[in-house]
């Protein structure tokens, strides 16, 4: 297990309308970013879970400096 992986008991799991409520977006763009393997999930049933984790991780990464 790499040293910044969590065991998986304790890793949160937000739902596709909880991710589009933190980054402020629809929840279709969450879809998208599932769909197009910009944000990890996992699949529960016909819904996806994506760790919390990988939220902050994507908007970090994705944040633009401005001059």
């Amino acid at each position: 297990m790499a040293s910044n992986e969590r065991p998986l008991s304790e890793v949160r799991f937000l739902t596709v309308a909880e991710v589009a409520t933190v980054m402020r977006v629809s929840k279709m763009t969450v879809y998208r970013l599932v769909h197009g393997g910009e944000l990890p999930a996992i699949r529960v049933g016909r819904s996806f879970r994506v760790p919390e984790q990988a939220v902050h991780d994507y908007l970090r990464d994705s944040f633009v400096e401005t001059a």
